[in-house]
C-alpha cells in the first residue's frame, strides 16, 4: 500500500463524544508526574468504536499514548477493573510482546472521575464491520489472516501462567460452571421488558456443561478481529492484541467459543448477517469449522463438544449487549448507538436456539 493509503486505513481517533469528555489539564499533570520525559501541549481525542471501556488517544509533545477508563454508568465492576487490567498487562508484556506496554495507573477519582490507566499506542490497522475502501485482501491473504488469528490464540493458550506471575487472574476449578451461572444471573438482572427471556438457552447450557478441563490456560475472554492490530504494510500479519480487561484462567475452548460468536460467514442466515460487526464474511475467510480444524491441528485439543462452547459464546455476547442496552433503556447513558442493541440480543438468542436444535450433545 502507498503511504497515503496506509494512513487512511489506520485506526483513527475522533472528537470526544458529548458526556464522555475528560479534563486535559488534569491528565497532563498526572502524566508528567508518572511518566518521565513528557513535555509540551496535550491533545485528547477518542476512538469511536466499541461499546465497553472508553478509549482515548493522548498526544503530548509528539508522544502518543492510549488512556482507558470504564464506561459512563457501568454497573459491572469486574468487567471494568482498570487496576486489574493494568496488572495483567504488567505481567504479560514481558512474555507476550503482542500486548501493549502499560505505562501508568491511578484509582484517584479526582483526576477524571474514574480509575484509568495509560499504555503505549500500538500503531496499525484495526478491522471494523467492513473493510475500508482503501484496503483489500486477496483470498489467500484473508485466509492467512484467519490462520494467524487462530494460531496467535493458540499461543496465548500456551503461555505459562505461573512463570508469567499471572496466578492472580483466576481459579480454573469450576470455571465453566461459574461462567454459565454468572452470565445467566447477569442476564436476568439486566433484562428489560422488551428483551427475550433466554430461559431455554440458559437451561440447555446448565444441562450440557462439560467437566473441568485437565489443561486450563490463560483465557483472553474477548479475542476477535477488532481487538487485534494489523501490520499496515502487510495487513495479513498481526502486530498486537488489545483489550485484556476480562483475562482469566480456565477452559481455552470457552475463549474459542466466545471468539466464534462474532464469526458470521457469508452464507449464514439474514438475521446473523445483520449482527455482523467484523469482516469475517470476506472472500477467503475461514469458516467456523475450518477455524476449529486449525485450532485442533495447532493445539491437539478436541473440539467435539463445541456446540456447547459456541452456544455459550452467543449467549454471553447477548448478555453483554443487554447490559449495555440496559444503561440506555434506563437513561443511565444517552448514547444513541446503544438503542439498536436490543435487536442484537434477540438475534443472538435465535442463533443460540438454532445451535441447540441442531446439536447432538
Amino acid at each position: 500500500m502507498r503511504k497515503e493509503t496506509i494512513m487512511q486505513v489506520m485506526d483513527r481517533a475522533e472528537t470526544i463524544r458529548p458526556g464522555e469528555e475528560i479534563d486535559p489539564a488534569a491528565v497532563k499533570a498526572f502524566l508528567q508526574k508518572n511518566i518521565q520525559g513528557l513535555f509540551g501541549d496535550i491533545a485528547i481525542t477518542q476512538f469511536p468504536s466499541g461499546y465497553s471501556n472508553l478509549t482515548y488517544l493522548i498526544d503530548m509533545g509528539g508522544c502518543q499514548m492510549v488512556l482507558r477508563r470504564p464506561p459512563i454508568g457501568a454497573r459491572v465492576k469486574a468487567g471494568h477493573d482498570m487496576g486489574r487490567e493494568y496488572k495483567v498487562l504488567k505481567a504479560l508484556h514481558p512474555v507476550f510482546p503482542y500486548c501493549p506496554e502499560p505505562l501508568a495507573y491511578t484509582d484517584d477519582l479526582s483526576i477524571i472521575g474514574a480509575p484509568f490507566f495509560v499504555m503505549e499506542k500500538l500503531s496499525g490497522i484495526i478491522l471494523r464491520k467492513d473493510l475500508p475502501r482503501e484496503l483489500s485482501f486477496s483470498e489467500n491473504q484473508a485466509r492467512q489472516l484467519c490462520v494467524t488469528l487462530i494460531d496467535l490464540l493458540a499461543d496465548i493458550h500456551a503461555i505459562d501462567i505461573q512463570k508469567a506471575s499471572l496466578d492472580f487472574i483466576g481459579k480454573p476449578q469450576g470455571y465453566v460452571q461459574r461462567q454459565v451461572e454468572g452470565w445467566s444471573a447477569r442476564y436476568r438482572k439486566a433484562r428489560t421488558d422488551d428483551a427475550p427471556d433466554c430461559e431455554t438457552v440458559m437451561a440447555w447450557l446448565a444441562d450440557k456443561m462439560p467437566e473441568d478441563t485437565n489443561h486450563p490456560t490463560l483465557v483472553h475472554n474477548d479475542y476477535k478481529f477488532d481487538n487485534v492490530v494489523l501490520n499496515p504494510k502487510r495487513p495479513e500479519k498481526i502486530v498486537g492484541v488489545l483489550d485484556w480487561e476480562m483475562t482469566t484462567c480456565g477452559d481455552p475452548l470457552m475463549d474459542l467459543g466466545n471468539c466464534l460468536a462474532y464469526w458470521v460467514e457469508k452464507n449464514d442466515p439474514k438475521d446473523m448477517q445483520m449482527m455482523r460487526t467484523m469482516p469475517t464474511s470476506m472472500s477467503g475467510a475461514l469458516t467456523r469449522q475450518e477455524i476449529l480444524d486449525q485450532y485442533e491441528n495447532r493445539t491437539g485439543r478436541s473440539t467435539r463438544q463445541f456446540d456447547f462452547y459456541y452456544c455459550f459464546g452467543l449467549f454471553r455476547l447477548a448478555v453483554i449487549a443487554q447490559q449495555i442496552y440496559y444503561r440506555f433503556f434506563h437513561k443511565i447513558t444517552n448514547n444513541k448507538r446503544f438503542a439498536m442493541l436490543i435487536f442484537a440480543v434477540t438475534g443472538l438468542e435465535k442463533t443460540a436456539l438454532r445451535v441447540i436444535e441442531s446439536s447432538d450433545l
